[in-house]
C-alpha cells in the first residue's frame, strides 16, 4: 500500500506526509526523484527516515520519526510552515484516516472516549492542499469498514479526499461515490465490496493489481 501510494508523487511536487502510514512513503521514493517533502513542524526537503543510532535527535517529522536532510533542505518556524499550507503551496498531502465517506469527507483526528492530542495540522492540510489522498487500512481492528456512506466520527474536513490507498485496493472518490481503481495482489473485487461500507463502482474488464 505504501509503495503504491509513493507512485502518486511526481517530480517537482511539494508534498506533505501526514502522521502514521504516510510518513513511511519517504522510504519508497526513488532517491533521484526531484520532490520537496514538507513537514508542518518546520522542515522542507526530507530524506529517508533513520534508525536512532544514526539519527540527529533534533531532526524529526510531525510524527516524531527521525528524518534526514537532502541538499536544499530548509528549516523554519511553525508560522512559516503553516503559511505554506494555508497559502495553497502544497501540491499533495497524504493523510491517515479513521473514516472516509463516499463524498470525500475525512475523519482522522479523534475517536470519542480515546485520548487525542488535538486536531493538529490535519484540518488545514485537508482543506488547503491541492490534492488530498488517504492511506489507511480498509477496516478497523474490529473488522468494521473505514470507507462508509457517512462518517460517524468528528469530521476533519468535508469533501476533501480524492483517492484512498488501503491494504486491499486503490479507490477514487467521484461525484457518484467510491470507484474501485486497483486491487492489492491476491484480493478480489468481491472481498473489497464486502469490506466497504458504501456502494463501490467497479470498472469494466480486468482490474489492475499492485
Amino acid at each position: 500500500m505504501v509503495a503504491r501510494a509513493a507512485r502518486e508523487i511526481a517530480p517537482g511536487m511539494v508534498v506533505n506526509l501526514g502522521i502514521g502510514l504516510p510518513t513511511k512513503v519517504v522510504d519508497h521514493l526513488d532517491p533521484d526523484l526531484s520532490v520537496c517533502l514538507h513537514t508542518e513542524n518546520g522542515l522542507s526537503g526530507i530524506g529517508p527516515t533513520l534508525p536512532p543510532e544514526c539519527a540527529n535527535s533534533n531532526l524529526i517529522d510531525a510524527g516524531g520519526a527521525y528524518v534526514s536532510t537532502v541538499p536544499g533542505s530548509a528549516f523554519f518556524d511553525s508560522a512559516v510552515s503553516f503559511a505554506l499550507v494555508r497559502s495553497g503551496r502544497l501540491d499533495l498531502t497524504m493523510l491517515g484516516a479513521f473514516e472516509v465517506s463516499q463524498s470525500g469527507d475525512l475523519a482522522n483526528w479523534k475517536i470519542p472516549g480515546r485520548f487525542s492530542p488535538g486536531a493538529g495540522g490535519g484540518i488545514e492540510l485537508a482543506q488547503k492542499a491541492r490534492r488530498v489522498v488517504v492511506l489507511t487500512t480498509h477496516t478497523d481492528r474490529a473488522g468494521n469498514p473505514k470507507l462508509k456512506d457517512t462518517c460517524t466520527l468528528p469530521i476533519t474536513a468535508r469533501g476533501c479526499v480524492a483517492r484512498i490507498f488501503t491494504d486491499m485496493a486503490v479507490i477514487d472518490v467521484t461525484p457518484a461515490g467510491f470507484a474501485l481503481i486497483e486491487l492489492a495482489h491476491g484480493v478480489s473485487a468481491a472481498e473489497v465490496c464486502a469490506a466497504t461500507g458504501a456502494a463501490l463502482a467497479l470498472p469494466r474488464g480486468d482490474i489492475p493489481t499492485f
